[in-house]
This record gives C-alpha cells, sequence and structure tokens, in this order.
C-alpha cells in the first residue's frame, strides 16, 4: 500500500469541501501540518479546543480534521501564553496536523445541514439558500457540413458539451452560409469578388465560462475559415444544489411536541437540550434546517412556507420577532448538537475519495461533547 501523505488527504478534502465555497470571512484550510508528511490515522471533531487537541495527541493522530476554525480571525502572536498559542505549538510539537472545513462544509452537497436532515430523516431535500451554479456559457459557430464532426471534437475537448454525466453533447442545423471575399482576404472556399454560397451546420455547445478562453481558441484553430463566424452567450445564472440550509418533508407528519423528542432522540445529548416554540399539537410535515447558528435566516425559511425549523442558537429578540408572524414552529438545539452529525459524512467521504486513489487510512470521530454549556437548573 503507496504512503498515504497530508497532501494526499487534503486533496480528497478540498474535492468534498471545495476552499472556493467558503464564506469570504472564513478561515478553512491547512491550519499545521507538512503536506508531505505521512497520514495514517485522522481524528474528526466539531472544535479544535483544548481537550479534543489532547486526545489526538494521546491518540497518536496524524490529522485533526475539525468544522470550527482555530484561528477566525487574524492574530499577531501564537506565543504559549495564549490558550490557541499553546495549541498551536501542541500540535507541531507532536506532528498533529490540523485541517479545517468551515462554511465549505455549510454550502457542500452533501454538506453539514444535509447530515442534520438526515438525522432527522427529511427527505426530498434542497438548499435553503442556493448558491448558484458555475457560470455557463452558450458557443454557436457556423461550419462546413463535412467539418462538423472535427469541431463538435474539438470543442468538447477544450470542456464545452458536458451536461451532467454526458459529454460531447451539442445541437446542429442546417442552413447556408453566404459570403463574399473582399481584396485581400485568403479563402479557404471561393474566390475574392465572388459570392459563395456554403452548406453549413450550425453548432451549438454549452461550456463553463472559465473555459471560454480555452474553446473559442480550439475552435479558431480547428475552423478552415480564415475569417470563422461564432457567437458566445452567457447564459442566465441558475440555482445549484450546494447552498447552506436544507428544506425537506417528514416521511410521516409528526405533532410539534413529537417532531421534538425525535430530535432530541436523533441528536447527541447535551445540557442545552432541545428548546421548542410553537403549537405543540401543530402537526409538523416540512422543515427547514440549518447546522450552526440559524437565526440570520428567518426571513428565507418564512419565505419557504415550511412548518417548523430546526437550528442552533436562537437568539431572543430574532426567535420572538419569527414567532410573531406564526410561522413556523421553532425548535432549537446545541449548537455542537446540530453539526456534529456531519462528521460521520466527512469520514465516510474522505475514506471513499482515499480508496478512489488507491490508499488508505484510520479514522476515528471524537465523542467529546464540546458545547460551551455544561449545567442546566
Amino acid at each position: 500500500m503507496p504512503v498515504t501523505t497530508l497532501a494526499d488527504v487534503i486533496s480528497v478534502l478540498d474535492q468534498l469541501y471545495n476552499p472556493a465555497w467558503a464564506e469570504s470571512w472564513d478561515a478553512v484550510g491547512l491550519v499545521t501540518g507538512d503536506p508531505d508528511q505521512e497520514v495514517r490515522r485522522v481524528l474528526f471533531a466539531v472544535d479544535p479546543m483544548r481537550a479534543v487537541v489532547d486526545e489526538a495527541i494521546a491518540g497518536e493522530y496524524d490529522l485533526l480534521v475539525t468544522h470550527h476554525p482555530l484561528l477566525l480571525r487574524g492574530v499577531n502572536s501564537v506565543a504559549t501564553n495564549t490558550p490557541k498559542g499553546r495549541v498551536v505549538h501542541d500540535l507541531i510539537r507532536a506532528g498533529v496536523a490540523l485541517h479545517v472545513c468551515h462554511t465549505n462544509a455549510d454550502n457542500a452537497n452533501p454538506g453539514v445541514s444535509d447530515a442534520l436532515a438526515a438525522a432527522i430523516g427529511l427527505r426530498d431535500t434542497r438548499p435553503l439558500k442556493a448558491m448558484p451554479a458555475e457560470p455557463m456559457d452558450k458557443v454557436v459557430v457556423f461550419v462546413p457540413v463535412a467539418e462538423t464532426q472535427a469541431m463538435l471534437d474539438a470543442l468538447a475537448q477544450a470542456g464545452a458539451g458536458q451536461i451532467g454525466d454526458y459529454e460531447r453533447a451539442a445541437w446542429s442545423g442546417m442552413g447556408e452560409g453566404t459570403f463574399r471575399p473582399l481584396a485581400g482576404a485568403n479563402p479557404t472556399i471561393g474566390r475574392v469578388g465572388d459570392i459563395e454560397v456554403v452548406p453549413e451546420h450550425r453548432l451549438e455547445m454549452i461550456l463553463p465560462r472559465r473555459k471560454r478562453r480555452a474553446v473559442v481558441e480550439a475552435l479558431i484553430a480547428t475552423h478552415s475559415y480564415e475569417e470563422p463566424a461564432y457567437d458566445v452567450y452567457e447564459l442566465a445564472e441558475l440555482p445549484s444544489n450546494r447552498g447552506g440550509g436544507r428544506i425537506g418533508v417528514l416521511a410521516e407528519a409528526l405533532p410539534l411536541a413529537d417532531f421534538a423528542r425525535l430530535v432530541g432522540e436523533r441528536l447527541p445529548r447535551t445540557e442545552h437540550g432541545v428548546r421548542v416554540s410553537g403549537d405543540l399539537d401543530r402537526m409538523i410535515e416540512t422543515v427547514a434546517v440549518v447546522g450552526g447558528a440559524g437565526d440570520s435566516e428567518f426571513d428565507r425559511v418564512r419565505a419557504a412556507g415550511v412548518d417548523a425549523y430546526l437550528t442552533a442558537d436562537l437568539r431572543h429578540h430574532p426567535a420572538t420577532e419569527a414567532r410573531a408572524y406564526g410561522d413556523p414552529a421553532l425548535v432549537d438545539v446545541a449548537h455542537w448538537a446540530s453539526e456534529w452529525p456531519w462528521l460521520a459524512d466527512a469520514e465516510r467521504l474522505l475514506v471513499a475519495g482515499l480508496a478512489a486513489q488507491g490508499s488508505t487510512v484510520d479514522t476515528h470521530i471524537s465523542t467529546l461533547c464540546t458545547d460551551a454549556w455544561t449545567l442546566r437548573i
């Protein structure tokens, strides 16, 4: 079995949780560690707190993957006379790398809210706050009929014509192209001064906008005409299947009180428990979930018309304002508990991604409860 390096592991994690999906204020990625170091054991946790770091060091893990950042805000020092500075030094001394997947994991599909939705049995889920899909273009080129397949191949090789699980996807229609070469032209077909009419195909293919230059260069290089006729259209922006939060449907409608009990049974126990706001007899079928703090999403949740909203860290004023509208019912859990189910997804997907590359690591999920509250009276 080949050696698995930290770079190998990060490559898979970045495919699952692309850093480009993170919010602009976030701090994701590698915090400590050498990309060339060997990784045999990986520990997953929500928070890079002292107790979790001690668990990683004592367990001789080579990599700690956490959801929350250790250094979310910029610092001028990591001296050991600060708690986070001591953590950084201890990780480095022990050879434990730390990698963070935060809002890039929130916005992934599957991501943090997918795991929360699955934990409570939601089906037919879709993003609450959908990210835009990758910007797309359509290229249209007019090409002599005999050259159509060669042009199609060239454009496909440059990155056009990929639709889902299909490649080399295109549309063509028959027509006539006409032109008169002027003095100084070097026409492939026809003569200077004469009107020429040529049977041509109109060939259309879509492409990611980031590949526009490569596709246009391939078009010009492949076309036999001195001045090929082509158009590039920017397509309308569409929502993707990635983004924050999820909306889904329960397999069977439940009274709010029973739904809250289900949440309490399916998520790890905390002293925070499960708080509920709403008519306890109200039937709950459609549910919005946001792993982590979710009171900034009330407008979207209300617009979605769901029966209940499951999230964490609901504050008094946003919650009472939301309840003033009457919808939806609110179910509030501990921040840590709402995000802990994601760890199993991240572990499973990392193992599968490494296996596809012919490598493997030993993985473990930390069960240490790092919720801030230790007693509720």
